[in-house]
This record gives structure tokens, C-alpha cells and sequence, in this order.
């Protein structure tokens, strides 16, 4: 199994960005599709986006797009989350995932269960 360790998470003021890490170890990195999910306070867990295994398909959650961008360096064993024009109801625990093989349709990568192995997550919080 790979296993993931995300960063990049902080405080941050309404409007500003953040790009958040998630670097992996273990097995090829390459041969995963990646996906990050956040949770905030008193709610479910909730897909935020999913790339596939070359970074040329990339699915992003209607509350994020435009907003939010989903990437890869397969070199640097490394997805990245950046996130422009933050609000606070973007404050959340952010989670990285991955699902071994390849991108699968949006309904399928939309769902935690659809992973295999989780992050510990990085704390986002946006207030003035």
C-alpha cells in the first residue's frame, strides 16, 4: 500500500489561497488514482476533487470548481490541492485519498469508500 502524509494546511483570511501537499511512499505512486476530501466541524466527510493517474483527467465538487484546482507531479510522488478565493465554509479537515488503478467515473470517486488508503488529513481555517 502507499502511504500519504499531507501539509500546507493554516489559517488564512476570507479571499486568500493555500495549496495543500499530499506526499506518497510505498508502492508506485503512478499507478494511483488521487482524490482529496474535506470534513468540517459537524459534518460528513465530503469529495472535493479526484485526478487520475497521469493528471490529465481531473474531477472537481460543484461547491469548488473554479475555485479550486486538483494536480500531480508522478515524479515527486505528489498531489496538490490549490485553493484560491477561500471562504469560511471551506474551514475543514483535508483529507488526501487513493484508489489503486485507474480514474473511474465522478459517481464512483465522489464516495470515501471508493479509497483504499487515507491521510491523516491538515486543518484549513478561514476566518478574519
Amino acid at each position: 500500500q502507499v502511504q500519504l502524509v499531507e501539509s500546507g494546511g493554516g489559517l488564512v483570511q476570507p479571499g486568500g489561497s493555500l495549496r495543500l501537499s499530499c506526499s506518497a511512499s510505498g508502492r508506485t505512486f503512478s499507478t494511483y488514482a488521487m482524490g482529496w476530501f474535506r470534513q468540517g466541524p459537524g459534518k460528513e466527510r465530503e469529495f472535493v476533487a479526484a485526478i487520475g493517474r497521469t493528471g490529465v483527467t481531473t474531477y472537481h465538487a460543484d461547491s469548488v470548481k473554479g475555485r479550486f484546482t486538483i494536480s500531480r507531479d508522478n515524479a515527486k510522488a505528489t498531489v496538490y490541492l490549490q485553493m484560491n478565493s477561500l471562504n469560511p465554509e471551506d474551514t475543514a479537515i483535508y483529507y488526501c485519498a487513493a484508489r489503486w488503478g485507474p480514474l473511474k467515473d465522478i459517481g464512483t470517486m465522489r464516495k470515501y469508500r471508493s479509497y483504499d488508503t487515507w491521510g491523516q488529513g491538515t486543518q484549513v481555517t478561514v476566518s478574519s
